[in-house]
């Protein structure tokens, strides 16, 4: 059997993976409920693995929340780090193959270049560390796995950047967003299809990988195409870091360096703004 299950299957990334699988032909491709697949019960995700028997695991569970995970420290370890560690353990059991979803903010930000997959990893918020101690326990575990690094992730599901912005833009008439962030947005579906053509390559090239969108943005660029392209008229202000407060500190810079995973999987990336009209066109429909 080549089944997939995919954890975390109701969060932005896992909808978007069954949205693909069921445009592309997917099968055999599995998404448990969370109360039947708690990545923090290793009784429950014991039965799930011995029920599908997968080939491939794909973690989509995370504690996201950047603010609020200074405060809460314990449950975003439990959630990032832990959680982590339970499936690479059941992977490293049941000979699958584990594709674990990481993030930018495992990097300081303070470098003027696309960041490389081997570049320091020094975050500098919980939400990040959490992230990072996640991956040391899939490396530290496995052989078989993928990580993969992603950015600014948004999507038709759940709650994100876009959404919110489409929110603000129909209740305002200015809004203030931060300049002097840069990175790349990620539209959620060229992910999951991403994740997916991993998969189908069948590919023993293991390791950490990075995946974004192509481009640069600054948090200002992203909200100003936003609303350009959904039509929305609201006046936009550009501030810098300091003049909005935030509990966690963000990296000033986190654009990453794509060419490993393009050229390994031979993909293409769609540039962010072209993907963002896909979004936003769905969105109105």
């Amino acid at each position: 059997m080549n089944n997939i299950v995919v954890f975390g299957a109701s969060g932005q990334l896992g909808q978007c993976l069954k949205s693909v699988a069921g445009v592309n032909g997917t099968t055999a491709i599995y998404f448990p409920a969370e109360n039947e697949a708690d990545i923090l019960d290793m009784a429950a995700l014991g039965k799930v693995f011995e029920r599908y028997k997968p080939s491939w695991c794909i973690n989509c569970a995370a504690y996201t929340a950047v603010d609020k995970a200074e405060d809460d420290i314990n449950l975003a370890r439990k959630i990032n780090k832990t959680g982590a560690e339970n499936l690479s353990r059941l992977c490293l059991e049941y000979n699958t193959v584990l594709i674990h979803t990481s993030t930018d903010f495992v990097f300081k930000g303070d470098k003027p270049t696309p960041l490389m997959e081997n570049d320091p990893a020094e975050p500098e918020n919980v939400y990040g560390l959490t992230k990072l101690e996640g991956e040391l326990e899939v490396t530290n575990l496995l052989e078989k796995y993928f990580i993969l690094r992603t950015s600014w992730l948004y999507s038709e599901y759940g709650n994100n950047f876009v959404k919110t912005m489409l929110r603000l833009g129909a209740e305002k008439d200015e809004l203030k967003v931060i300049a002097d962030q840069t990175g790349t947005p990620t539209y959620a579906m060229d992910l999951a299809a991403c994740v997916l053509d991993i998969i189908t390559a069948n590919s023993k090239a293991y390791g950490t990988y990075h995946y974004s969108n192509e481009g640069v943005a600054s948090w200002y660029d992203f909200a100003k195409a936003i609303f350009d392209i959904s039509e929305t008229k609201i006046k936009v202000l550009p501030i810098r870091t300091s003049e909005y407060s935030s509990r966690a500190v963000r990296p000033s810079y986190s654009v990453m360096d794509k060419t490993k995973i393009k050229q390994t999987f031979n993909i293409e990336i769609p540039y962010w703004r072209d993907s963002l009209i896909t979004c936003i066109n769905k969105l109105k429909s």
